[in-house]
Order: structure tokens, then sequence, then C-alpha cells
């Protein structure tokens, strides 16, 4: 196999999971709170070689001396694109959207028979019934709402009425009148970059985020405290995806001219080779 072959095969690769993450992109077009992912790619191994060993007879040159020859090139970094999404009203007092990009709900998810936090802007919450009378609140998919001491958001029997508040606060009216406060479970997200997709509109850390050495505090704080006032929420309107379909077909496009021509440079270099054994 040849040089070229070797560069087209290996971006090819890259180029598919390019393709396959647009493609994800584009299918949560209309998932409530999604945050499309972006990628960007750099040079695999660079190979210089050194054709021009006089530098006298380069005099005047304006190009670097040698010829450089890459191997393809790899997916460097996928990340999650912070940039809000608009608003849709919904009149439904258990919607409510968050109004900085930086800001989440704390969700907890069970894999494997253990309980994980995971993380949302999808603030579409139901209430679902308990044994004892009492309800827990949680999302479209049936995931636990935490609140800021990381236990799930319990609504009393005799509930009333509820209500979202400043600093992310759960209000919840009694029937007899009194009223009781919930702080919201809600941390601000500093790096995205080190967020993982888990499903739909959820992400989370990593699994071997630990064996990596990636501390969550250098992710995301928790907001505690007078930082809960930095917490800006709205009640009866829900967050749409960030995603604009146009560029994503726009980036399809170029993805698969691109894939293409990768294609292109394995089949002209089969038929140069072809034609080498031709003529032995």
């Amino acid at each position: 196999m040849n040089q070229s072959m070797i560069t087209a095969t290996n971006t090819l690769s890259q180029l598919q999971q390019r393709i396959d993450l647009i493609g994800t992109n584009m299918a949560n077009a209309d998932t409530t709170g999604y945050k499309r992912k972006d990628a960007t790619f750099n040079d695999l191994l660079v190979q210089q070689i050194h054709n021009q060993n006089r530098t006298d007879k380069e005099i005047g040159r304006k190009t670097p001396m040698g010829i450089r020859q890459g191997s393809g090139s790899q997916l460097a970094l996928e990340k999650l694109v912070m940039t809000q999404g608009s608003l849709k009203e919904t009149g439904r007092n258990l919607d409510v959207a968050l109004l900085k990009e930086d800001q989440f709900f704390k969700i907890q998810v069970v894999e494997n028979n253990k309980n994980d936090v995971q993380y949302t802007r999808d603030g579409a919450f139901y209430l679902s019934p308990t044994k004892t009378g009492s309800m827990n609140l949680v999302t479209s998919g049936g995931y636990h709402v935490l609140d800021a001491n990381n236990k799930p958001v319990t609504i009393p029997a005799d509930m009333k009425g509820i209500s979202f508040g400043e600093a992310g606060v759960l209000r919840i009216e009694k029937q007899d009148g009194s009223t009781a406060e919930i702080p919201m479970g809600v941390v601000s997200v500093k790096n995205a970059q080190y967020l993982e997709h888990k499903s739909g509109n959820l992400v989370g850390l990593s699994e071997n985020a630990a064996a990596l050495g990636i501390e969550p505090a250098n992710i995301m704080t928790e907001l505690t405290g007078n930082e809960r006032n930095g917490i800006a929420m709205k009640q009866g309107a829900l967050e749409s995806s960030n995603v604009d379909l146009s560029k994503e077909i726009t980036d399809l496009l170029i993805a698969q001219r691109q894939y293409q021509m990768q294609s292109r440079s394995i089949t002209m270099a089969d038929e140069m080779q072809g034609l080498i054994n031709s003529v032995r």
C-alpha cells in the first residue's frame, strides 16, 4: 500500500465520525435543551523530507525548505456548543427554562444498578406518584430531578400549586396555605469539552474521568450559597435545541465531498498500481 492510500484511509475513518456527529445533531434538532456538538481536526504524523541540501541554490525562496508529507488527519476534539437555544412558551407550570447558557439541572440516572448524576437543559418536568402518597419530580424519561443536596425532589401529598422562583427555588403551596421551598440542583459548567454525551439531551462525566485525572471541580461548579443568586430560569417555557439545520446540512455536504475526494484518492492510487503491474 502506497502513502496516498494510507493517508486517504486514515482520513476516511475520521470523516465518518464527523458525518455521524452531524447526523446526531440533525436527529436531535427538535430535542428540548439539546446542545449540538462540533468537531475539530488536526494532522497526524508529518514527515519532513529534505530534497535540497544546498541552501545556496534556494536563495530568495519563499516557501519552507523540503517537502512535508502527512499521513492523514484525525478528529482532535468533540465538544458541546453552549450557545442558548430559543425559548418556546408552553404555559405549563412544570416547564422551566434556564436562561444562562452555562447552567444545567442535576438528574439522577440509574445505570448498571448504580446511581449516576447527569446533567440536562431540559426543564420539562412531571410528577410521579409514590406509594406513600407524595410525588417525585421527574424528567420526561422518568429520571429523578435532584435538589441542591443531591436528593430527589419530593412533592408532599397536600400540594396545591408549584412555582419556580428566583435563585432556582421550587416553591410548593400547600392546601393549608403554607409554603415550602426546595432549592433545585443546578451546576455551572465552565469546561464543556470534558462532558460526554450520554443519551438524548443528557450529558455527564466519562466513566474513565478519574483515571484520566479529570476533576469535576475543574469542569463545573455546584451553585450553592450566594452563588445561587446567579441562577436564572423562566417558568412556563422550554429551551429548544441550538441546532441550526441549515448549518448542519452545509457541514454535511462539505464532509461528504471530502469523503468522496479521499475515496477517489484510493481509486486513483489503485489504478496507478494496476498500470505499473501491467507494464511488468
